[in-house]
Formats: C-alpha cells, sequence, structure tokens
C-alpha cells in the first residue's frame, strides 16, 4: 500500500517527526511504501476561494508547493495527519493543505484509509483536530485506521517524545496495517 504523511510541524527533528518517523517505520517494515511530506516546510497558499478549481477538474489556479503534494497524492492509498496541537486544532500549514485538497479529494484522489497522529504539552486539547478529522474521514468515505494522541510533549526539551514510553504505539500502529 502507497501511505502518504503529511507531517504540519513546522519543527524539524521535534516530536511530530519523531511520532510519525516511528509510524513511517512501523509501517515500511509491514511491506508498505511511505512517503512524508513536511507540509510546513512548502510553499502551500491557503486556498482563496475563488472557485477556479471546481470548474478546472481540481486544478488550483494558484501555483505553488501543492502541485507536488497533489501528484503524491494521486498516488496515495491511506494518508496520514501528523500535527502538534498549538491552539487546540492542527497546525495552520496543515489546514492549509487540507483545503487545498478540497475540490478534488471527494472525486479524484485513491486515498481510500486515514490515520491521525497528533502530540501537545496538555491534555484535553485533541478534540478540535479529531472532530476535524472524523468529518474528513465521514465525508470522503475513507476507513479510519486509528488516532493516536500524545500528550506531555515539550518544546524546551529536545527529545521528549523519543523518550515517551507512548511512541511505540505510533510504530506498533503503522505496523499494524
Amino acid at each position: 500500500m502507497q501511505i502518504t504523511i503529511l507531517n504540519g510541524s513546522p519543527r524539524p527533528g521535534g516530536n511530530t517527526d519523531t511520532m510519525a518517523g516511528a509510524f513511517a517505520r512501523g509501517a515500511k517494515e509491514a511491506g508498505h511504501q511511505v512517503e512524508m511530506i513536511h507540509v510546513a516546510r512548502k510553499k502551500i497558499a491557503a486556498c482563496k476561494g475563488c472557485q477556479y478549481c471546481h470548474s478546472h477538474k481540481g486544478v488550483c489556479i494558484q501555483k505553488d508547493d501543492m502541485e507536488a503534494v497533489l501528484h503524491t497524492l494521486d498516488h496515495t492509498e491511506l494518508l496520514v495527519l501528523a500535527s502538534p496541537i498549538y491552539c487546540f486544532d492542527m497546525t495552520g500549514q496543515l489546514k492549509c493543505t487540507l483545503d487545498r485538497m478540497y475540490p478534488r479529494g471527494r472525486y479524484d484522489l485513491p486515498i481510500r484509509e486515514a490515520a491521525l497522529l497528533l502530540n501537545s504539552v496538555s491534555e484535553g486539547v485533541f478534540e478540535g483536530a479529531k472532530a476535524q478529522f472524523h468529518t474528513m474521514v465521514d465525508y470522503y468515505g475513507w476507513k479510519n485506521r486509528g488516532i493516536l494522541t500524545i500528550s506531555g510533549m515539550t518544546v524546551e526539551k529536545d527529545g521528549a517524545m523519543e523518550r515517551c514510553p507512548r511512541l511505540a504505539e505510533a510504530y506498533e500502529l503503522g505496523r499494524s496495517l
């Protein structure tokens, strides 16, 4: 199976990278092809709401890195969204990417399954992102392969996720596919 991880963290080597990397290792060991796209390192503009895409088979009028992301998604069977939670939701960088997928997602993309990886310093901050994920899965008709949330991840102490005993759950989720 072709798996694409959209990593919304702007922090290279941080907690989300570590969590997504563990998932990717498990999925690769299970025999899947995995590509991770760090959307926060891409130039992906927000949707303009101009409706151009609706009359042009999902092609956006904006010419930026989203074209390459969509090319990868054109071959993706399982989509994994990975994000830290900063203000009760996925990062803005990941949200821009998801907004730009909207016109093509229902009909043109081969995605049939999805998973969600979230981490935060605080407990009780995951519900907004989880609600958005559940809505997407329902709307697009994807199979929900799992949601993993890990709290207690600090940014002041690099390597917090590497020392977290729950990191193994990310690996096992990838391996279980």
